[in-house]
């Protein structure tokens, strides 16, 4: 799985063991999945390119480096999604957020996109899509799909728990998105959800279970 990033960090690894825990509270909760995401981010984005620039220092001029013009979008899949946006924006405040919304037909069982709302330069960006599951990579897929009709080239992956379900079906739609997961779980249940998984990110998020 050369496309595929299984963040092993023990910090990362140690809040991922509280999000598991049915008994975490939804505060919690709330924050520690914002919390992954930063750090996750901090990691996804170590290939952005650089320049060096002049600063002057108290002392003297420094030969520093600084982010080299790259532009990039948050984009979370609604609603679990959104519970990685604020970690995402506090590494990078000027980041811009696009917003997909999706829900299942119940007869084709297609994802449909009800809600799509990008930057104006979204083309010119590279694009993060996050939510923090990656089952069966059905919203996940589509959502990359509609962001590459859109004329997005550059598109990455990031997700707190992968199962092997959801990896290959990335892998198979969309070869050329890096894909980033703090742990690849076992399988997906008959139910749809990952095994041990941490249930339902959205309601744990926002305390609708």
């Amino acid at each position: 799985m050369s496309n595929v990033c299984v963040f092993d960090h023990p910090l990362i690894q140690h809040k991922l063991s509280i999000l598991r825990d049915k008994n975490t509270s939804v505060k919690e909760f709330r924050e520690i999945i914002s919390e992954i995401a930063m750090l996750m981010c901090y990691e996804a984005t170590r290939d952005l390119p650089l320049e060096e620039v002049k600063v002057e220092t108290p002392v003297d001029i420094a030969i520093c480096k600084r982010i080299s013009g790259k532009k990039l979008a948050v984009v979370p899949i609604l609603r679990a999604g959104l519970g990685m946006v604020d970690g995402m924006v506090s590494m990078m405040p000027n980041v811009k957020v696009g917003h997909i919304g999706l829900f299942r037909d119940p007869e084709t069982l297609e994802p449909v996109k009800y809600y799509f709302k990008m930057p104006p330069d979204i083309k010119e960006r590279d694009a993060i899509v996050v939510d923090p599951m990656l089952a069966t990579g059905g919203s996940a897929s589509a959502a990359i799909s509609f962001l590459k009709e859109t004329g997005v080239r550059h598109i990455k992956l990031m997700s707190i728990i992968g199962a092997p379900e959801g990896v290959k079906k990335m892998q198979e739609d969309h070869p050329d998105v890096d894909i980033y997961v703090a742990a690849l779980d076992d399988h997906l249940n008959e139910h749809g959800y990952i095994v041990p998984g941490l249930g339902d990110a959205g309601d744990r998020i926002f305390g609708t279970k």
